[in-house]
């Protein structure tokens, strides 16, 4: 789905009244966050050089004011979803940090070194959190049909049910499809009203007042239909949003480029090798060797609970098959009793797993010890030993059984292309409660869109969806 940055922000839409007092609370939640660090930093120089901490104070302050505006951070378009808002603070802040820079050399101003690099960063640290904990406030009442984007939707059935599928399971994103139109016109789908044919949606937003116009794919849709409707468009509030068809692959690789004065869509190949795949690694081997040197006395406890449960073995190990396809043993606390394999084939006819996945919501092989374990994924934590070994990674596709890909299709087996993870987008997305179609196609999104940002945002949406427990069992 292209996303609405590609619309021209210098035509602003008409905002919603929560449109504007979420704006409003960015816009104060930013300036606070700034103006009590710099205080912060101004006390503790002060106490040398009041006047000079003053004047630097005051013009870190500018230089950041300077970085937001001129990245757009506060663009009600971005702010609320989606990645390119924290992107574009991130420009902003930098932008501040290089003024500063600059100005400290130009003119001989060793007091601003301080700012640049203690101001600058703690403000980063608090301001990156705090827009997530505001976003969160937003989603929870996009949750119960607050706060959301009414969306006139144009295209086929087919394709306008499954936009209609994509903004109910996903709330959170902001869209609610009001409206649609056909070809054929009249009736419903997926009990939203089609008010009129696909050649009336200009006439049909200027009396609805959508903010969205989604079109998605049909045989009317051609070059010179969108580019008509687009200029019909422009005297109106509504950003015009067109989903490609023919690929389902967003981020780093999908670039806009014109040829031959048509608007293409770019797609690069994935990059499994190079200079970030190495940072990948680095980050991978010391962060598990550093959370496995803080959570030892934990990981310890846990072991010692395990073993007086049942006297068993501590760790259960099982052959799992990793990148390119190669075998590797993976290690998790034993949640189960020791003889679970022995048991499992007389379980087979109380399999809840989809695909080739053996899953039982109330499996009777579960310790008491396991259940808890299993429940917030603490059984997972040994796979750092993995991580630091190499054969895992902290994010990526879910580690799978030997059996498991003997039954994958051509599509699935691209989930060995990269090594796979603690975590990943289906940890994140609902664990066990997902089907196995969903599953592969939340993991091969992955090896498609891998970035170092998409790891940094599953990291830290896992820590929320282990706390709750949800879909682990």
């Amino acid at each position: 789905m292209v996303s609405p940055r590609s619309a021209p922000e210098s035509r602003r839409p008409m905002l919603a009244g929560w449109e504007t007092k979420y704006q409003f609370a960015v816009i104060v939640c930013d300036l606070a966050v700034i103006l009590g660090v710099t205080i912060v930093v101004a006390v503790l120089i002060g106490a040398w050089t009041p006047l000079h901490a003053v004047a630097f104070a005051g013009l870190t302050q500018c230089a950041i004011l300077a970085g937001l505006g001129g990245s757009r951070a506060w663009s009600p378009v971005m702010l609320g979803h989606g990645a390119e808002e924290f992107r574009r603070l991130y420009r902003g802040l930098f932008t501040a940090m290089v003024i500063l820079a600059i100005s400290g050399f130009a003119f001989s101003l060793d007091g601003l070194r301080p700012w640049v690099f203690v101001a600058l960063p703690a403000i980063a640290v608090i301001d990156f959190p705090v827009r997530y904990i505001l976003r969160r406030l937003l989603h929870k009442r996009r949750q119960v049909g607050r706060c959301l984007l009414p969306v006139l939707a144009a295209g086929g059935t087919g394709t306008v049910t499954d936009l209609i599928d994509r903004t109910r399971k996903a709330p959170h994103q902001g869209w609610r499809v009001e409206a649609v139109c056909t070809a054929d016109g009249g009736g419903e789908v997926e009990g939203v009203p089609v008010v009129g044919q696909i050649e009336e949606v200009a006439e049909h937003v200027r009396r609805g007042g959508y903010r969205i116009v989604a079109v998605t794919a049909d045989s009317y849709w051609t070059p010179r239909r969108l580019q008509q409707l687009a200029w019909e468009l422009e005297d109106s509030s509504a950003e015009l949003v067109v989903a490609p068809v023919l690929m389902e692959i967003a981020g780093p690789r999908l670039h806009v480029t014109g040829v031959l004065g048509m608007p293409l869509l770019m797609l690069s190949a994935p990059v499994f090798t190079g200079a970030r795949r190495v940072v990948k690694e680095i980050v991978d081997r010391v962060g598990g060797a550093v959370l496995l040197a803080l959570l030892s006395p934990f990981l310890l406890a846990l072991a010692l609970a395990i073993k007086l449960n049942d006297r068993g073995p501590v760790f259960y190990r099982q052959r799992r098959i990793g990148k390119d396809g190669k075998a590797f043993t993976m290690i998790k606390f034993r949640s189960m009793v020791s003889d679970a394999e022995a048991q499992r084939i007389g379980l087979l006819a109380m399999n809840e797993g989809a695909g080739p996945l053996f899953k039982v919501r109330k499996d009777p092989r579960v310790t008491r010890i396991g259940a808890i374990l299993r429940r917030y994924s603490l059984d997972e934590l040994p796979q750092l030993f993995n991580v630091v070994g190499g054969s895992m990674s902290l994010v990526g596709p879910r580690p799978p059984l030997p059996e498991e890909t003997e039954r994958y299709g051509p599509d699935a087996r691209r989930r060995l292309l990269v090594k796979p993870g603690l975590t990943g987008l289906w940890q994140v997305s609902g664990r066990s409660d997902l089907p196995w179609e969903e599953s592969v196609r939340l993991d091969l999104r992955y090896v498609e869109d891998w970035s170092l940002a998409l790891d940094a945002v599953i990291l830290w949406k896992t820590v929320r969806a282990v706390v709750k427990g949800q879909g682990a069992y």
